[in-house]
């Protein structure tokens, strides 16, 4: 018996294509309202939950997704392993538009997001370890199917999570390069914070579409961004129904978790 494997769709995926849907689902969570309901299917005949981290349709801005109410609704759906997709710009030069990267660490910049549930009254305060953000066996699985696919990637990169809604100034990505960013996004975190602290094997599938701000010869246009999911999400969405068997498999009790 495998739990269903969660999938949270970024920027250019607020559907996901080749799932057989088979339910839907509204949760109400006590910490308010998740941001779409759960879409319950099948995708490479494993089951799936996906949710639309930006709702359906894409209407809500990164610093105010309801990221507790997402993360706690996909573990009451029976979610133990979990994959985030999530739209970055590229700062290292191997990581230009329309690149995949699995990162293996990630810095948080973020402010004044609600960004855990040990809060109010409790019994004792609980600190979780936070060394290695991203379940080493879920990015291995994401990897393996990357290569499988034939995708260009990147196996490895450090996630900086920024504030949004705006983009970056050509300063701050300086700051972000040289305190070790090789992307930069904006839904990173407190997303996996949360995961660690349910427990949930959690990895990040980053679809680079744009070069980060002072990267590229040019401003940053939502036509580049439009254009590079275009081209880009195809590969996400094949290392996505590659991965899913193996992930489901890591559900079975006994799997070993890491």
């Amino acid at each position: 018996m495998t739990n269903p494997v969660g999938i949270i769709g970024g920027t250019g995926l607020t559907r996901l294509p080749g799932l057989e849907i088979t339910g839907r689902e509204t949760i109400d969570t006590p910490w308010g309202s998740p941001s779409s309901e759960l879409v319950y299917g099948e995708l490479s005949g494993r089951k799936v939950v996906f949710l639309a981290r930006h709702g359906d349709p894409h209407r809500i801005p990164p610093h105010q997704v309801n990221y507790r109410a997402n993360l706690w609704a996909l573990q009451k759906a029976g979610v133990q392993v979990l994959v985030g997709v999530n739209a970055v710009g590229g700062i290292h030069p191997a990581m230009g538009p329309a690149h995949i990267v699995i990162p293996d660490q990630l810095i948080d910049y973020t402010w004044g997001r609600p960004s855990t549930f040990f809060e109010g009254a409790l019994d004792e305060v609980t600190h979780i370890d936070f060394t290695f953000p991203y379940a080493r066996r879920v990015r291995q699985v994401l990897i393996d199917s990357a290569e499988q696919a034939g995708v260009d990637h990147s196996s490895r990169g450090v996630y900086g999570a920024t504030q949004g809604p705006r983009l970056e100034t050509a300063a701050e990505i300086v700051r972000l390069e040289r305190d070790g960013c090789h992307l930069v996004g904006m839904t990173g975190m407190p997303e996996a914070g949360l995961a660690a602290e349910l427990q949930m094997d959690y990895g990040c599938l980053a679809l680079v579409v744009n070069r980060a701000a002072g990267k590229s010869d040019h401003i940053i246009s939502m036509e580049e961004i439009e254009q590079a999911i275009e081209e880009g999400m195809s590969g996400a969405m094949d290392i996505l129904a590659r991965s899913v068997e193996p992930l489901s498999d890591l559900t079975r009790p006994g799997a070993q978790s890491g």
